[in-house]
């Protein structure tokens, strides 16, 4: 059985789900929000999806707010006898809390896992996690994209001469390697070490970059201390441009700022995350097109190897 499908958003990823929708030929289905004075919400369906596939575009950037509003949203299907509810989440909140990196915290990205699952969810399709095995914290399938598959075209266009791809930590260098291959040019790496969170205290370029066009990859900015000290650097190592490709633009505090004062020729991002304000220095590529044919795939139980395929 081929059941129907309906798309819907909540509030935070709207506009992305907009441009979602105008890649199908599905229109974006009508929910509502009801506000409680005290602050309280509810939000729900305002058409029947009875025996339908649903599937419920939200990213889980802060405030948390993000997150249980697309929890509600899955509990809602559920109950109003949904035949699958997928999430789509194209930047998945709290990804950097994958493990116990200190004594006595939290493991983020598993609780998110474990609560969107009670919710009731039956797949979810994000994109670019912050680290990959955070599929195995989830018991339904998860589909993860990469936005290679947009920036990588980019890059290309851009015809940069002596272009080397830079991983401005240890931990990126998987991602970094794939994007030198697909280029078939050379990759350096950043050394960083960080005396509390969102601060980099030192950091080291291993491999030259003496007279060559430098792309920094990753998947996460958020307060652009790293990726603007590692255009710094490279620059002072000898470098003749440095742009940063980041799939997910957090762009907390000082961060826009911080990238329209730099040395960063372009700051490439996603519109998996909607920006705060405008600047001169950053460039979106919308990953719209790749989430509706991966929609229209997974509904019609069809291949979606060549969309998640790291590019």
């Amino acid at each position: 059985m081929n059941s129907g499908m309906k798309i819907f958003s909540c509030r935070a990823s709207k506009y992305l789900a907009e441009k979602i929708t105008s890649y199908s030929d599905f229109k974006l289905g009508k929910s509502f929000i009801y506000k409680f004075s005290d602050g309280e919400y509810q939000p729900g369906y305002e058409e029947t999806v009875r025996g339908d596939f649903v599937f419920i575009i939200q990213s889980t950037f802060q405030p948390t707010d993000n997150l249980f509003e697309l929890l509600l949203m899955i509990d809602a299907a559920r109950r109003a006898s949904a035949y699958k509810v997928v999430a789509v989440i194209p930047y998945f909140g709290f990804a950097r809390q994958d493990r116990k990196d200190k004594p006595r915290v939290a493991i983020g990205a598993k609780l998110v896992a474990d609560i969107l699952s009670a919710a009731g969810v039956d797949r979810v399709i994000t994109m670019d996690l912050h680290a990959a095995q955070i599929q195995g914290f989830f018991n339904v399938p998860v589909d993860h994209l990469y936005a290679s598959a947009v920036f990588i075209p980019y890059l290309k266009s851009l015809k940069l001469s002596n272009l080397v791809i830079a991983s401005p930590d240890t931990g990126g260098t998987k991602r970094a390697s794939a994007y030198a291959k697909f280029l078939n040019t050379e990759m350096v790496i950043g050394y960083k070490a960080r005396e509390k969170v969102n601060e980099v205290s030192e950091m080291k370029i291993i491999g030259s970059v003496k007279g060559k066009n430098v792309v920094i990859v990753d998947d996460i900015i958020d307060t652009a201390g790293t990726i603007v000290k590692a255009a710094e650097i490279l620059i002072e190592n000898g470098a003749s441009s440095v742009r940063a490709v980041i799939t997910h633009p957090v762009l907390s505090g000082p961060a826009f700022e911080r990238v329209q004062n730099s040395v960063l020729t372009e700051l490439i991002v996603t519109d998996t995350i909607p920006l705060k304000k405008e600047c001169k220095k950053i460039k979106v590529i919308s990953v719209a097109e790749i989430f509706a044919d991966v929609i229209k795939n997974v509904h019609k139980y069809q291949s979606i190897s060549e969309s998640f395929l790291e590019k």
